[in-house]
């Protein structure tokens, strides 16, 4: 796959881990409309891209990840308009979270706004000390537009989130691990590292099971508890059928490591 077509993005591929990177440092990695279309056009490719294993998404520059969305795009915005972006944003968003490889959000500066918003859509958040956290869309006479409303309170709780959105204050990442936004923090100079140890850890297993685990938790926590069970029984079903399984289990009793094909 080509994946040089991009001026909002850039594109690393190796030894099975994607890295991508918002890629506008000079507006502090802002959101517009060509950075959400071409965010949404390469999580598409990747999600059926067989080299493609594990997902690090993270912002170029020392001083961000995603500082918010464009507001000099914004400002004149309709009611048509805003329905539009909103729509377009929440569009990628769950192009993000549904992506059958695991996604890391390596977080490294600020992460306000939209950029909190696909943070939390990635399955998990690595940050940077320097990493700042927040809902600031109060301040500007609006809400959170793609998914901070609905995905927020699902990982902090109903309080937590509604403190932060509507005060719009930002936290640090020790605080955002402290309510249990992000897993780790890590010094800004080993954050990249620790993200791709991790995604290496990930990419090593098969890839037809980190896509049904992460499945059955996404889905789990949106129906009730003996309704998420049916879903994790039926996908240990379908695992149970695979070679993965047949080589993961005979590579355990043979004391060896693994070789998993995808199939």
């Amino acid at each position: 796959m080509d994946y040089n077509t991009y001026e909002t993005i850039s594109f690393e591929k190796s030894d099975g881990i994607a890295t991508l990177t918002i890629d506008r440092p000079e507006v502090l990695n802002a959101l517009n409309s060509d950075v959400i279309r071409e965010l949404t056009d390469v999580f598409i490719r990747i999600s059926i891209d067989e080299e493609v294993r594990a997902v690090i998404l993270t912002g170029a520059g020392p001083k961000a990840f995603v500082a918010g969305a464009d507001i000099s795009e914004m400002v004149n915005y309709s009611a048509a308009d805003g329905v539009r972006f909103a729509s377009n944003g929440q569009g990628l968003l769950n192009i993000i979270e549904s992506c059958p490889k695991p996604v890391i959000a390596a977080v490294n500066g600020f992460a306000l706004g939209g950029g909190m918003e696909i943070a939390m859509a990635c399955d998990f958040i690595y940050a940077s000390e320097k990493a700042k956290f927040g809902q600031p869309e109060i301040n500007l006479g609006i809400n959170p537009g793609f998914g901070g409303t609905q995905r927020l309170p699902r990982i902090v709780g109903k309080s937590m989130a509604k403190e932060l959105v509507l005060t719009g204050k930002i936290i640090d990442a020790a605080e955002a691990m402290r309510i249990g936004l992000v897993n780790k923090v890590f010094e800004p100079d080993a954050l990249m590292d620790q993200a791709k140890k991790t995604a290496a850890k990930m990419a090593s297993k098969g890839s037809i099971a980190l896509r049904l685990c992460k499945e059955c938790v996404d889905q789990g926590l949106n129906v009730d508890l003996q309704s998420g069970l049916v879903i994790e029984r039926n996908a240990f079903g379908i695992l149970c059928a695979t070679e993965d399984k047949k080589e993961g289990m005979s590579a355990f009793l043979e004391k060896r490591t693994p070789n998993f094909s995808g199939k």
